[in-house]
């Protein structure tokens, strides 16, 4: 069962358009029929400038905006048209969200905030919910964090309680939108060490949007987008004895 589904992209989407203003005289296509398969375990850098279309197929691969056209395949499954109620349990089902921004509840503690996606689905905690979240925060370096809220923390720390956050519930996939845009390089470093370490003691497929050529290097593949299309598609082996070094504290 488990090599059948691992021969199953994660992702698949084909001919995926997307215009907005549909009917109207200012209609624009920005997605101009992309074509992308994902597997399981990449660690992806999707980089385009501003403009390109990053962000709407980023919003379209994380469910949160509908294609146009295109068929997208997520583990097998058909996403377009799917109604609202199913596209949000596939959403948390399968999916978590690092952004530039943290957007962590600044009411919540650092631990009641990583362990938010569980009261989202279930309405309550579990105590195994509540442990594990302890420990994904001690795994980011934040052991002793757990009851301060973000505004006692740096913008390095808020990100790493957002990565957290993001594979509490063990998604397949977790799409990173500009994660260190908004740190500083040291900080910057060490978000980027963290995800790739996550990504190779858990196996969790990574997307990663960055402007940082840099950071980009560093990843299994690189997709570029041009004007609404895929521009670029390359693949090189990262060097993890670089990337997974200790984090800095």
């Amino acid at each position: 069962m488990q090599k059948a589904q691992a021969a199953t992209p994660l992702i698949v989407l084909r001919d995926i358009h997307k215009s907005y203003n549909l009917g109207l005289p200012s209609q624009t296509e920005v997605l101009h029929g992309i074509d992308l398969t994902l597997a399981h375990g990449e660690f992806v850098a999707l980089m385009g400038p501003s403009g390109s279309g990053k962000s709407t197929l980023l919003n379209i691969l994380g469910l949160l905006e509908p294609m146009t056209n295109g068929s997208y395949l997520l583990q097998g499954e058909e996403m377009r048209g799917q109604d609202d109620a199913g596209l949000t349990l596939r959403r948390r089902q399968t999916l978590g969200f690092v952004f530039q921004f943290h957007h962590l509840l600044p009411a919540f503690t650092a631990l009641e905030n990583v362990t938010l996606p569980a009261m989202m689905i279930n309405g309550q905690v579990s105590a195994q919910q509540l442990r594990h979240a302890r420990d994904l925060l001690a795994d980011v370096g934040l052991a002793g964090a757990e009851h301060k809220r973000p505004a006692e923390l740096s913008g390095g720390m808020q990100q790493r309680v957002a990565i957290a956050r993001a594979v509490m519930l063990d998604p397949p996939l977790v799409l990173a939108d500009e994660p260190t845009g908004n740190l500083d390089q040291a900080a910057s470093s060490e978000v980027f060490v963290l995800l790739r370490r996550l990504h190779a003691e858990r196996g969790i497929t990574f997307l990663v949007v960055t402007h940082d050529a840099h950071l980009a290097e560093r990843c299994d593949r690189r997709l570029e987008l041009v004007d609404g299309r895929l521009h670029t598609d390359s693949k090189h082996s990262g060097n993890l004895s670089a990337v997974l070094s200790p984090i800095v504290l």
